[in-house]
C-alpha cells in the first residue's frame, strides 16, 4: 500500500502537468489567425477554434457534434460558402487534392489546406489562412516585372516606329498640294490623322514603361482639383453626369509634384468614370464625387463613381499594361497612372463592385505652404 500511496502524488503531478501542456496548446489554436476545424475518424466535428466560428459565421456550441453534411445544413451558413466548401470536397475527395485558394464574396483571397492520413490516425484536420496581402505583394512584384519587361521592349522599336512614320508624314505633305488638284484632300487628311494617332500610342507606350522624371513644383490641392473639375466639366454634361468636388480640411495643404503627370492621372481616372456610366447604368443618374482630406503627412484623393463597377477579374490585371476593356483601347492608361503616383513616392489603390461602382484612392505625400 505503501508503494501505491507514494505513486498516487506522482501520477496526480503527471495528469495535471500533461492538462496543463493540453490546455495551453488548445489556447494556442484557440488564438490562431489561421481558421482550424478538425473532424475525427467517424467524420464528427472535433474541434473547431474562434477564427474558424467566424469565418464560418456559425456559433461553435451550436457546431459541436456536427458532421459534414450537418453543418451544411446549418441556417447560418451562407448559400456562398455552401458552395465553396462542397467544391472543395469534391476536388479532396475525388482529386485528392491537398490545398485550395479561393476568392469570397468581399474579394479577400484564402489558403485552404488539408491534413489526413495514416499520420492524423483517421482524422481530417482543415486549415483556412487569409493571404490577401500576400497575393497583393506577389500582384506588385508581377506588376514590377511586367512594367521592367515592357520599358525594354519599348526603348528597343519605338524610335524604330516612329521613325518611318515621321519620313511617311512628310512626304505626304510634301504630296497634298498633288492630291487637293485630284480632289483626294480627304484622304490626306485621313492618312495624317491616323498617322498622329500611332505616334500618340507609341508616346503612351513608352510613358507606360517609363515616365520622366518628375519635374516637381508646389501646388495646392485645391487648385488641382478645381482644375481637373473644370476641365471634365463639359464632357459630364454631355453624358448627363454630375461632378461632385468635396474638399476636407486641405485648403492650405500643398503637394510636391510634377503638376502636368499627376493631373494627367486624375484626368485619366475621372475619364474613366465617365465612361463607366454608360451601357447598362445610362438610366441612372451619373454621379462622379472627388474627396480630397489630409491624414498626417499625407494627402488622399478619393474618385468614386455610381457606375457599373468591375469584377475580381479586371481587379486583378487592371493595372497591366495593355489590359483593357473598352473597344479600341490601348490598355496602357493605368499602367502609366501607377508609374506616375509610384515615382511620386505615393500609391494607387481601387475598391469595386460589379453594380456598386468604383473608387480610386491616390495618396501623396504633403508639404505645409508655411514651411516652404
Amino acid at each position: 500500500m505503501s508503494d501505491v500511496q507514494q505513486a498516487g502524488p506522482k501520477d496526480m503531478r503527471a495528469l495535471q502537468s500533461s492538462q496543463l501542456v493540453r490546455n495551453k496548446y488548445e489556447n494556442i489554436l484557440e488564438n490562431l489567425d489561421s481558421g482550424i476545424i478538425l473532424f475525427d475518424s467517424e467524420g464528427v466535428l472535433a474541434f473547431v477554434n474562434v477564427q474558424m466560428a467566424r469565418l464560418l459565421g456559425v456559433p461553435r456550441t451550436s457546431m459541436a457534434g456536427c458532421t459534414l453534411t450537418q453543418l451544411l445544413r446549418h441556417p447560418g451558413i451562407t448559400r456562398f460558402k455552401r458552395k465553396k466548401i462542397i467544391r472543395i470536397f469534391r476536388e479532396t475527395v475525388f482529386h485528392r487534392k491537398k490545398n485550395h485558394e479561393l476568392v469570397d464574396e468581399y474579394g479577400r483571397s484564402w489558403l485552404i489546406t488539408m491534413t489526413y492520413g495514416d499520420q492524423m490516425e483517421g482524422d481530417f484536420l482543415i486549415s483556412v489562412k487569409d493571404v490577401s496581402e500576400f497575393k497583393q505583394i506577389e500582384q506588385t512584384a508581377y506588376q514590377n516585372d511586367k512594367l521592367a519587361m515592357l520599358g525594354k521592349i519599348s526603348a528597343s522599336i519605338a524610335h524604330e516606329i516612329r521613325n518611318p512614320l515621321t519620313s511617311i508624314r512628310g512626304f505626304i505633305q510634301l504630296l497634298r498640294p498633288h492630291l487637293i488638284t485630284m480632289g483626294k484632300d480627304e484622304y490626306v487628311r485621313i492618312i495624317l490623322m491616323e498617322i498622329d494617332r500611332a505616334n500618340d500610342i507609341i508616346y503612351e507606350f513608352l510613358n507606360s514603361s517609363k515616365p520622366s522624371a518628375p519635374q516637381t513644383t508646389m501646388i495646392s490641392v485645391l487648385s488641382l482639383l478645381k482644375e481637373v473639375a473644370l476641365l471634365t466639366e463639359s464632357e459630364a454634361l454631355m453624358k448627363g453626369c454630375q461632378i461632385v468636388l468635396h474638399m476636407d480640411e486641405v485648403d492650405e495643404t500643398a503637394i510636391s509634384v510634377d503638376v502636368k503627370q499627376i493631373k494627367q492621372v486624375i484626368l485619366n481616372l475621372v475619364k474613366n468614370a465617365l465612361d463607366a456610366m454608360d451601357g447598362d447604368h445610362s438610366h441612372i443618374q451619373g454621379r462622379i464625387e472627388i474627396w480630397a482630406s489630409r491624414v498626417e503627412k499625407q494627402v488622399h484623393i478619393r474618385i468614386a463613381d455610381n457606375g457599373k463597377g468591375m469584377d475580381h477579374h479586371t481587379l486583378n490585371h487592371l493595372f497591366n499594361p495593355f489590359f483593357t476593356t473598352k473597344e479600341g483601347g490601348t490598355g496602357l492608361g493605368l499602367s502609366v497612372s501607377y508609374r506616375i503616383v509610384r515615382n511620386h513616392g505615393g500609391s494607387i489603390a481601387v475598391e469595386s463592385q460589379v453594380g456598386n461602382g468604383t473608387t480610386f484612392m491616390i495618396t501623396l505625400p504633403v508639404m505645409d505652404v508655411a514651411q516652404e
